[in-house]
Order: C-alpha cells, then sequence, then structure tokens
C-alpha cells in the first residue's frame, strides 16, 4: 500500500511530500528549502545547528556525541519541556560531503544501548538554483517497526521539526544579507 502525499508551502511554493511505502517498509520525504546546498548540508551535518532545530516544538535537541565521519556517531536526547529525556542514536556508515549521507538510527537508552530494531536513513541533496532538495528515504528492518514509527507520530513530528529547519534557514540567509 502506497499512502502519498504532496502539498507545496502557499507562501514560497516549495516542495514538501511525505509517501509511506508499506510494500517497501520505506518512508520517503521530499522537501525544498530556500537556501543554498552548502548551509542546508551544515544544518544536517553540524551538531550547534543540529540542536536549534532536530526535534518539534516544543521539545528540545540536544547532542551528547557527534563525530560526523563514517563510523562515526551522533548520540542525543529530545528534551520536553519538562526535561524528559528520549535518547536516539545515528551510526553514519557513509558520507559523500554535500552530496548524500546514509546512517543507521535507533532509540537508545541514556547509556547509549541502541533498542532495536533501528531504521536505515539515506539523506540526498540537490542544489536547484536558489533552492535546495533534500530527499529522506528511511528504510525499516520490518513492516511492524515502520507502522510502530508512524502510530507514534513521526509524520507529524518530523514535518514540525522540518519546519523549523525552514524557520531556521530562512533566519541565516536573512542574516547573510544584512
Amino acid at each position: 500500500m502506497l499512502n502519498k502525499e504532496k502539498s507545496r508551502n502557499p507562501r514560497n511554493n516549495l516542495q514538501f511530500e511525505f509517501t509511506v511505502d508499506k510494500s517497501t517498509k520505506t518512508v520517503l520525504v521530499t522537501r525544498e528549502f530556500a537556501a543554498g546546498l552548502s548551509l542546508v548540508w551544515d544544518a544536517f551535518t553540524k551538531q550547534e545547528i543540529l540542536d536549534q532545530w532536530w526535534a518539534p516544538k516544543p521539545f528540545l535537541s540536544k547532542t551528547k556525541i557527534m563525530n560526523f565521519e563514517v563510523g562515526g556517531r551522533r548520540f542525543y536526547a529530545m528534551v520536553s519541556p519538562e526535561g524528559q529525556e528520549h535518547w536516539a542514536i545515528q551510526k553514519y556508515t557513509s558520507i559523500s560531503p554535500k552530496t548524500n549521507f546514509k546512517f543507521l538510527n535507533a532509540f537508545a537508552d541514556k547509556d547509549e544501548n541502541p533498542q532495536l530494531p533501528g531504521s536505515d536513513w539515506d539523506l540526498s541533496f540537490i542544489e536547484q538554483g536558489e533552492t535546495t532538495k533534500v530527499r529522506i528515504v528511511i528504510y525499516n528492518d520490518s513492516l511492524e517497526r515502520m507502522e510502530k514509527m508512524i502510530e507514534m507520530g513521526f509524520k507529524e513530528g518530523f514535518t514540525m521539526t522540518l519546519n523549523g529547519l525552514d524557520i531556521l534557514l530562512k533566519s541565516k540567509n536573512h542574516e547573510k544579507r544584512d
């Protein structure tokens, strides 16, 4: 079963697509940002920028360890307004600078013990003049895991998270012009 939603932001006509494909156990997210490739790449790969947007509001992202290289990892928590921490680990498996990187993502406990199964993320970055398209393919080992991810509100939470990135990128673009 394929569940595909496409939309365009009415203010800036940028593409946003969220597709769930149960037959391949994948979620595909495509999002365009009104920012250059270098800025968007940095937003996904630098700890100090990631922590500004990698959580749906009102949650905050708090990175404990980040080593962006093949074999490296990011260990971080999404922290609720009440201070409750939800830990996750991303293990980087492939990096092609400014075009693509891949990682295994899994929830974890505060001692960095992954709660398997995780999911494989494949992020591609495509420069399109004044905009950058990010294409994220999330592959799940099991249909059950993917369905649980969707049930937990992944679409809504990740949409909010990407909207936060959009706002951050607009402010960074504005800073560059000043």
